[in-house]
């Protein structure tokens, strides 16, 4: 039985999941910033390059 209580106060005490769990979090809202730029520049980045070409065209 000591064993078992043993093993409980480890596993109890060991943090590595709740690490793992806070580096994908973070990951995740890395992720999520990186969708949110890239759809607000998306829509200046087209505009953008359609003034340059359109510029060209009438040179």
């Amino acid at each position: 039985m000591s064993n078992f209580i043993s093993a409980v106060k480890t596993f109890a005490a060991d943090e590595n999941g709740v690490t793992a769990i806070e580096y994908g979090l973070i990951a995740s809202l890395v992720g999520v910033g990186i969708v949110v730029a890239a759809t607000a520049l998306g829509g200046k980045l087209s505009d953008m390059f359609d003034f340059i070409g359109s510029k060209l065209k009438t040179a």
